[in-house]
């Protein structure tokens, strides 16, 4: 049995018992339902690997919402100070990550965070093109993204 469709079936049950079927009513539920799943793993053969997954998920998630918050506070600032720190500039980028969905999760992290932009990937997809607002140093920004964004994204992938 798949063990994340059961999760939503918990969550479902868990909003439709509690008479509560709202997003937040679905949340809950699955991480009620999470919480039970972990605690009888031994009765799924292979759950493991799920709960492996959905802890790197919530991970890219919680660093993606750190990198959001960090990078618009730079951008804000860089705005409302009149000393202008922006350097803009096109940085290329070797990529680890090889499937099309690691590569278009990552092309789309780098574009939803403020002061960074994805360009284009080159046709044999190994070199993202990013064009960085604060291009002062394109070595720390190129390992700042492969250490985050990318590997964060081939974790979760796995």
């Amino acid at each position: 049995m798949n063990i994340f469709t059961l999760n939503i079936a918990l969550a479902v049950a868990w909003a439709a018992l509690t008479g509560n079927i709202t997003l937040s009513g679905l949340v809950v539920g699955f991480a009620l339902g999470s919480a039970a799943l972990y605690l009888t793993r031994p009765l799924f053969p292979g759950c493991d690997r799920y709960f492996r997954r959905v802890w790197r998920w919530a991970k890219l998630c919680v660093l993606f919402l750190y990198e959001l918050l960090a990078s618009s506070m730079q951008v804000v600032w860089d705005v409302l100070t009149p000393s202008h720190k922006a350097r803009p500039g096109v940085i290329a980028m070797p990529l680890d990550a090889k499937g099309e969905m690691e590569i278009l999760l990552v092309t789309n992290l780098i574009s939803l965070t403020p002061g960074t932009l994805s360009l284009d990937v080159t046709d044999d997809c190994n070199t993202l093109f990013i064009h960085a607002m604060f291009a002062d140093d394109p070595d720390a920004i190129r390992a700042q993204m492969k250490n985050g964004m990318e590997r964060w994204v081939i974790e979760a992938m796995e």
